[in-house]
């Protein structure tokens, strides 16, 4: 019962993600793009976390530290590019 249930919520992260990913595509903004970016970052982390409680391991604990890392970072980054349209401030 309980497997049943995490395979109907990787069923459900996929359609996210197939959702998400058209999001990126054809959003009609750059801010919809970078914000449908980080959503498929977080459901990654949380469709990986799934697997992990299915095979009963924490082998890939490591993969969802640098992706959450990664997220973040990106993140960031792109949103102070599109505040100063500048990502490093260099005064000469």
């Amino acid at each position: 019962m309980f497997d049943t249930i995490l395979i109907v919520a990787l069923s459900a992260l996929s359609v996210a993600l197939v959702l998400l990913f058209i999001r990126v595509m054809i959003g009609p903004s750059t801010q919809d793009r970078i914000l449908a970016l980080d959503a498929i970052g977080v459901l990654l982390v949380g469709f990986i976390g799934i697997l992990m409680i299915l095979q009963d391991t924490s082998v890939f604990s490591d993969i969802v530290l640098v992706l959450t890392i990664l997220g973040f970072v990106g993140t960031l980054t792109l949103s102070k590019f599109l505040e100063r349209g500048v990502v490093i401030d260099r005064d000469d």
